[in-house]
């Protein structure tokens, strides 16, 4: 089993205490689902790390217990800056120690991102310079002004380059917290989390975000060429073959080159795009699923109800059921409570 995952999540004062809390209650919910289907499965290390031990006042008047501080923490895989309450500038002039750890953090490459406003920490520590960011929506101007260095995406919820991710939501942290379980754990058990704790109907965190990997974040020209392709086609019946000699290559050569251009193996990667494009289906029309199996380009229901079961750990049916939970019609409102 790989060593346990370290995470840090920052405490600050005026902190929105969501920002935090609901991706630790995500990743505990994660981690017990991994349990509960193998006891090895692995176990988190999550600290709350601030300046001092001393608690943390929320914007929400609460408090919350550090762990650890800063200088307990030589080493970690995940950090997490919280989201902050109205303008950030005053916190981040206030709290320099942050700012010279997270540089420390970034050059021994851990994964770290910046929730709203809490990514002008990663702005200011300098590990966004010459790279996409976002932020909460009200502060782009002056964020833009603050950190001209920075390549400020507006139309992206969710940015990333390289380890470094911002996102301009709580719901974006959410959905960036159950990309990162994917890598953790796996595919069901993000898709169970994200059910758990996101049954109304949600756009992809593809669909939201600027991802490296979808912005020629490899040199191989050939690759790039084949991805693009296969994202125009995934629809139609391929044979990796036939890809493999579109593109001038034996199918040994085209598997080896894709797997390390992008990390993973062809045939698992046009297998991802049709089970993404099937959610979409699921969620926003009303065709039968064999209707959908076949627009997203498999003849066998039976064997497209099996995949997208083995990947998120759900039926088709199930899948659907669960993201329209929350819609209902007008009769719905004769059923509530008055207050």
């Amino acid at each position: 089993m790989k060593a346990a995952p370290r995470i840090s999540f920052i405490l600050l004062e005026h902190m929105l205490a969501t920002s935090v809390t609901l991706p630790t209650e995500m990743m505990r919910a994660a981690e017990s689902a991994a349990k509960s289907r193998d006891r090895t499965a692995r176990q988190l290390e999550i600290s709350m790390v601030a300046t001092t031990l001393e608690p943390i006042t929320t914007q929400a008047g609460f408090q919350l217990i550090p762990s650890h501080t800063f200088a307990d923490i030589e080493a970690t895989d995940i950090i997490l800056v919280p989201a902050l309450w109205r303008n950030p500038r005053p916190i981040i002039k206030r709290n320099r120690e942050l700012v010279t750890w997270l540089a420390k953090m970034h050059q021994q490459n851990s994964i770290i991102i910046g929730v709203c406003t809490g990514s002008g920490f990663l702005a200011e520590a300098g590990i966004l310079d010459g790279k996409p960011a976002t932020t909460h929506w009200s502060y782009f101007d002056q964020f833009q002004r603050d950190y001209p260095k920075t390549e400020l995406k507006r139309q992206y919820f969710i940015t990333q380059s390289g380890n470094t991710y911002c996102a301009g939501s709580v719901n974006s942290a959410a959905d960036l917290v159950v990309h990162l379980i994917q890598d953790i754990f796996d595919h069901s058990i993000a898709s169970h989390v994200e059910r758990s704790f996101s049954h109304e109907i949600r756009r992809t965190y593809e669909a939201t975000s600027y991802l490296e990997s979808q912005h020629r974040n490899h040199p191989d020209e050939d690759i790039i060429q084949a991805q693009e392709w296969l994202q125009e086609n995934c629809q139609s019946e391929i044979l990796l073959k036939d890809v493999a000699e579109r593109f001038d290559m034996s199918v040994r050569t085209f598997n080896r080159r894709f797997k390390e251009a992008t990390g993973t193996p062809p045939l698992q990667y046009l297998q991802a795009l049709r089970i993404d494009m099937a959610k979409e289906l699921l969620q926003t029309s009303n065709l039968s699923i064999s209707e959908i199996a076949y627009k997203v380009g498999y003849q066998d229901m039976g064997h497209f109800a099996g995949l997208f079961k083995k990947l998120l750990a759900t039926t088709p049916s199930q899948y659907r059921a669960t993201v329209r939970a929350k819609l209902f019609t007008a009769e719905d409102t004769s059923t509530r409570s008055s207050f």
